[in-house]
């Protein structure tokens, strides 16, 4: 026997069945159309943003994260129930297509039918399969989201239609199956490559062949009425996120990775800096709210969040969402809350594990940058206190600019004043120049160059804060102020490279100066100081170490640099135990984002929960490789009473004790 069935069994292949047919799948999909053609305005309440160049860069994307679901399988339990029911949905409707393009075009008009023998065996076995796991995985998201939901995950009518639909669709689906193989080939070799359909057929056999046949044809027309209802809801509830989370994909920001928008302050035509409103957002800030799923991944890694911060990504996300489809003139900061907005720390956990592609960063700096340019408000006096003292004295810190390189003195290294020819500028930045503790890492930094004969040069007191804090705080006033001076500098010294211990430096210089006419090369000094050692220039000698590393968020996830501390750390003979979250899912310090200059009076201090984690590993060292975490961490083992077991040292300090 050929192994083949015939398709529309028991229905028909007539006009009777393929008019009817063909005609609610066209007003299906008219209605598909119109519905997201009708979302286009709502997002064009934003500014414009160009998010269509390199296209062939945008649909790689595309394609590697909607055929793969590489960003929804990185948490492994919802994402992999998610992932394999895509998969097999995907194979069904695949499935589906090659049914209609035999019966509907090659069979009808050539006579060629290719769904038979060999192939048609692999093809009933496979959609079977498919049908199974999708039915599982639907389960097991079921059974998450309604009895085993994690906290702030949300449901909604939306999430009992999906649900609803999709098990109706692919049960009937099994029904069809199995009341057609009842009839035809439940007692035949064919029926063992459809072994869920199989046994359906056993279940309906008593119905006897007349009942087989009415539920078969009363089962198949429901079946395409269901698949039909499922096109037609797709822009008007959370189906559409098939679309719009797709297409976020194509729209992803290109880079440099977390580089913020420059403001032009010199527009006389602007009369508003930053965002208030709807219409000062870009249309992909509205177009996010669409693309999200409500998965709760952002806040379920956001520090502010799980230390009782009112901040959840997600909900920002949404409100501007809601927003802008519901009352597009409200004030944002208002609907939003301002203790929600100075709550973030700018870690970017929340972009690095959004199975979207959402952005959040850049929507907290725009409404802070509101608050700050045109209302003149921060968190608290400190932070007034602390931008008052960069303005005057180029550092938050309030130390006079002229002690900015005093940390130097007896180190055998000048100020490009007074030598400019050097293989490196050393950026020392605020706190290595200023506070007690990070000096120690700056002159240790310096140490390990001159050992390896490395001609370091540092600004001095013609150096400013990079200015970081204060933009992410939303003064970009003050940030492009201390920037211009700074990059005048460092062109007028004609510098060949720059090389920083601090990563929110790195990250400024490296990324956001380059709107600014910097060109000069910038490195981290692990990076710079891992090639010194593979280059033979450092010797480094093993010694007893028992540590864990804190992957800093401004190098981690902000700049994917996580195996040269690491490397360094080996180097250096350390037995690494690394935190439960580490590398992508490291915990923030709390000092990102501007809070540095901020205090934490909302909740569990962020800095302390980091530390317990790092005291958990048994290490007795906690390595750092930021000055502001290094800063966090000091006083986070006094608040969290482990200052006698652990103690954080920066892994400069580690490799200058052991210079060869």
């Amino acid at each position: 026997m050929e192994f083949t069935r015939e398709i529309y069994w028991n229905v028909g292949h007539g006009a009777l069945t393929l008019v009817p047919m063909y005609l609610l799948a066209a007003i299906a999909i008219g209605l598909l159309v119109r519905g997201a053609w009708q979302r286009i305005p709502l997002y064009k309440q934003g500014l414009p943003l160009n998010r269509t160049d390199q296209m062939g860069r945008r649909i790689a994307i595309m394609l590697e994260n909607v055929l793969l679901q590489k960003k929804v399988t990185r948490v492994p339990w919802p994402g992999l129930l998610h992932g394999l029911f895509f998969w097999g949905f995907g194979l069904l409707v695949i499935g589906t297509t090659l049914i209609v393009i035999q019966a509907d075009f090659t069979d009808l008009f050539f006579n060629v039918k290719f769904l038979k023998g060999t192939f048609y065996k692999l093809f009933s076995i496979v959609l079977d399969l498919a049908g199974l796991v999708c039915i599982v995985m639907l389960g097991g998201l079921l059974v998450r989201r309604y009895f085993f939901a994690p906290e702030g995950l949300e449901t909604k009518k939306d999430d009992a239609i999906m649900h609803g639909l999709m098990f109706t669709i692919l049960i009937t689906g099994f029904i069809i199956e199995g009341s057609r193989m009842a009839v035809t080939e439940m007692n035949t070799p064919l029926a063992m490559w459809s072994p869920v359909g199989l046994i359906v057929a056993k279940a309906l056999a008593g119905l006897g062949q007349a009942g087989l046949l009415l539920l078969h044809k009363l089962t198949w027309w429901l079946h395409l009425l269901l698949v039909m209802g499922f096109f037609i809801l797709i822009p008007l509830t959370k189906f559409r996120h098939i679309l719009t989370t797709s297409s976020n994909y194509f729209f992803s920001d290109l880079g440099p990775k977390g580089k913020l928008v420059n403001l032009d302050l010199e527009n006389e035509e602007s009369e508003t800096f930053g965002a208030t409103s709807i219409k000062e957002m870009t249309w992909k800030d509205i177009f996010d709210a669409d693309a999200c799923t409500l998965c709760t991944r952002c806040q379920d890694r956001c520090p502010a969040f799980l230390t009782g911060k009112p901040l959840s990504p997600m909900k920002v996300v949404n409100q501007l969402g809601e927003t802008a489809f519901n009352n597009p003139e409200a004030n944002l900061i208002e609907v939003i809350g301002k203790d929600v907005l100075w709550a973030c720390t700018t870690c970017r956990a929340c972009q690095e594990i959004c199975p979207a592609a959402i952005e959040h960063i850049g929507k907290i700096v725009e409404l802070r940058r509101s608050m700050v340019l045109m209302e003149g408000e921060f968190p608290g006096e400190e932070v007034m206190t602390a931008m008052e003292a960069t303005e005057v004295n180029g550092n938050p810190l309030g130390i006079g600019y002229a002690e900015r390189g005093d940390w130097a003195e007896g180190l055998g290294i000048k100020s490009l004043a007074d030598d400019a020819e050097v293989d490196v500028l050393f950026f020392v930045g605020c706190y290595g120049s200023f506070d007690k503790r990070n000096i120690a890492v700056a002159k240790s930094f310096v140490k390990l160059c001159q050992a390896a004969g490395v001609r370091v040069g540092i600004l001095g007191k013609e150096e400013k804060c990079c200015g970081e804090p204060m933009r992410k705080m939303g003064n970009e006033y003050l940030y492009q102020s201390l920037a211009g001076e700074n990059i005048e500098q460092i062109k007028a010294y004609g510098v060949k490279k720059i090389v920083t211990t601090c990563p929110h430096c790195y990250n400024t210089l490296a990324k956001d100066y380059r709107d600014l006419g910097l060109e000069t090369p910038v490195e981290i000094y692990t990076v710079f100081l891992e090639q010194l050692i593979a280059e033979g220039k450092l010797k480094i000698d093993a010694g007893d170490l028992s540590c864990t590393y804190h992957d800093s968020c401004y190098l981690g996830r902000h700049n994917d640099i996580y195996e040269a501390g690491r490397n360094l750390i080996a180097a250096a003979g350390g037995k690494l135990v690394e935190m439960d979250k580490n590398r992508a899912e490291a915990f923030c310090c709390s000092a990102g984002g501007g809070r540095i200059l901020a205090e934490e009076k909302i909740g569990e201090r962020i800095n302390i929960v980091r530390v317990k984690m790092a005291a958990e590993t048994g290490a007795s060292t906690l390595v750092s490789n930021c000055p502001f975490c290094l800063t966090m961490f000091e006083d986070g083992v006094k608040g969290a009473g482990v200052e006698e077991s652990l103690r954080p040292k920066d892994i400069a300090e580690i490799l200058a004790e052991r210079i060869h």
